[in-house]
């Protein structure tokens, strides 16, 4: 049964793993623009101008690079718990922690892929010292003067060896709706785009054509216009970034982008 549109708020935040967390901090603070919030042990947290929870990205230093954890925030305590309780009878049962600043239980499962997820629905709203205090009060944070400035966190690609059996985890557990897919000739589905918001897309699934699991395609931000992806690509041009592709404009969901 697909449960109830709503139990998904929002994307929360996405971990990272980086062999240099030095390097890495600074590619998110001066070139996307985004702002260290805290740091504990072996992790720095990073939030969007936009952001009102304490962090949207998380950097844990590790060997090997890839993804840790996507956190999704529910719409209250008893969404959490009826996802939950969607998740164990459906034989994903995971473990409960309290490990992340600004945020309080998380429960954790994986897809069938692999990817860990995350679900909470206790969050601690962002209160920005004085040097980042915003003019408008409904704004979290002012807007910062340096790299892209990146507005939020907008999603995130998973590669996987089995798109349908992944995209049914999100969408009969957890209430994403499809929104777009790519069918192949043979019929088989090789990615699917899904939404919990009134967002074209939330979380994609991506075809892992080495047969590997659990693996990352990438995390994307949202910038205000395309003009921002420009000066994104010219930044990238002036700092050193490697611009894998783009500016392009996608024509699954049209949106127009930069891979770096």
């Amino acid at each position: 049964m697909t449960p109830p549109l709503g139990d998904i708020a929002h994307v929360g935040h996405a971990q990272l793993f980086t062999p240099d967390p030095d390097a890495s901090t600074a590619f998110f603070t001066d070139y996307l623009g985004l702002t260290v919030s805290g740091q504990d042990g072996d992790s720095v947290y990073l939030r969007t101008y936009d952001d009102y929870e304490h962090h949207s990205l998380v950097l844990t230093a590790r060997e090997t690079p890839g993804l840790g954890r996507l956190a999704l925030r529910t719409s209250s305590e008893e969404a959490l718990q009826r996802r939950v309780a969607a998740l164990e009878a459906a034989g994903r049962t995971g473990t409960w922690a309290e490990d992340e600043p600004g945020i309080g239980k998380l429960y954790l499962t994986t897809d069938p892929d692999g990817h860990e997820h995350a679900l909470y629905w206790e969050s601690e709203h962002y209160r920005a010292p004085d040097e980042l205090r915003p003019a408008l009060k409904n704004q979290p944070q002012a807007k910062p003067n340096r790299g892209v400035g990146v507005r939020r966190l907008d999603h995130v690609n998973f590669l996987a060896a089995d798109v349908l059996a992944n995209a049914e985890f999100q969408e009969q557990l957890l209430g994403a709706r499809p929104t777009e897919q790519i069918r192949l000739d043979s019929g088989r589905i090789a990615a699917r785009w899904l939404t919990f918001t009134d967002k074209s897309y939330d979380v994609v699934y991506t075809e892992d054509w080495t047969g590997s699991s659990g693996r990352l395609h990438h995390i994307a931000f949202a910038a205000d216009t395309r003009e921002d992806i420009l000066r994104a690509a010219d930044l990238a041009i002036d700092s050193g970034v490697f611009i894998e592709t783009g500016p392009h404009k996608h024509a699954i969901q049209q949106t127009f982008f930069l891979y770096v």
